[in-house]
């Protein structure tokens, strides 16, 4: 048997081992793709415990569609756990939860998604049991039996008309919810840790306004260039610049965005080839 995966994440000893308490167990999946991104999905919310129940493909770990859906949860699929039976998938687990959007005659009644991870959370914690989320084949979901082998059944609110999620992205919403109820019963935030290649910046703070003499001129210089491009007709403005004023006025510009849009007005004026030696003379008089 295959060395077990460490858990890849940013908290402790102690969550990791209470990470790796938790396993997610698809039985019959008919896709390889799903099963590569489920492989990513669980890795990317810090688990790394994968449990497939008679996959319809023994191979997938090779599949290149599941190597390309798995990206670089890789060893997660390549050390993905597979199994006869149910049963054999869930030896072990103290608590054993169907994924499943309706309530079966004889099988326990759906909670909220979250209350089923909160329950997990906590018997994780308390280091009472190891926690297992079971998920149905694409096509047709748990059959009764297989619910009927877990203690209990959670449903992902969804909207009721179209209600039917992926495999993966199931998956993905579940290893999310167990994520966040572990870390809030270790007293930690869900919130993405800062990679190491990432800067963490300081805000930028924000320029003051332009004043309103700056403003005034800005306007009179844009009303300029609006007239020598034939846009603003000076004989019937048809309140042009009054919604140009509206306009602008919303954006609150700084001093450095009003010598922007002076620029502009500028070039639009006089063209940039016919203003090349006007600064130079102003500086250097005659």
């Amino acid at each position: 048997m295959k060395e077990r995966v460490e858990p890849r994440n940013s908290i402790g000893a102690a969550e990791l081992a209470r990470f790796a308490r938790l396993r997610f167990v698809l039985v019959e999946p008919s896709h390889v793709g799903n099963i590569g991104a489920s492989a990513r999905a669980i890795c990317t919310m810090g688990f790394v415990r994968l449990c497939l129940v008679r996959p319809r493909d023994p191979q997938f770990r090779s599949a290149p569609e599941a190597l390309a859906l798995a990206a670089s949860a890789t060893d997660v699929l390549a050390q993905a756990s597979v199994y006869d039976t149910l049963e054999e998938a869930l030896q072990g687990v103290h608590l054993a939860v169907a994924t499943t959007g309706y309530a079966r005659e004889f099988g326990p009644e759906p909670v909220e998604l979250r209350a089923a991870a909160r329950r997990g959370a906590q018997l994780v914690h308390e280091e009472a049991g190891e926690l297992a989320f079971v998920f149905g084949p694409e096509r047709t979901g748990l059959c009764n039996r297989d619910v009927q082998c877990c203690h209990a059944s959670c449903a992902i609110p969804a909207d009721p008309q179209r209600g039917s999620l992926n495999l993966a992205q199931a998956v993905q919403v579940v290893a999310y919810e167990c994520r966040r109820e572990l870390l809030a019963q270790a007293g930690q935030s869900a919130a993405a840790p800062v990679r190491r290649d990432q800067t963490v910046r300081a805000p930028r703070a924000a320029a003051p306004a332009a004043s309103v003499d700056q403003i005034e001129s800005m306007f009179a210089h844009l009303e300029q260039a609006l007239i020598a491009v034939g846009y603003l007709d000076p004989d019937q403005p048809k309140h042009l610049m009054e919604r140009l004023r509206h306009l602008l006025q919303r954006a609150q510009p700084s001093a450095s965005e009003v010598d922007i849009l002076r620029g502009v007005a500028s070039a639009i004026i006089l063209p940039r080839k016919l203003r090349a030696g006007t600064k130079r003379a102003r500086r250097d008089p005659d």
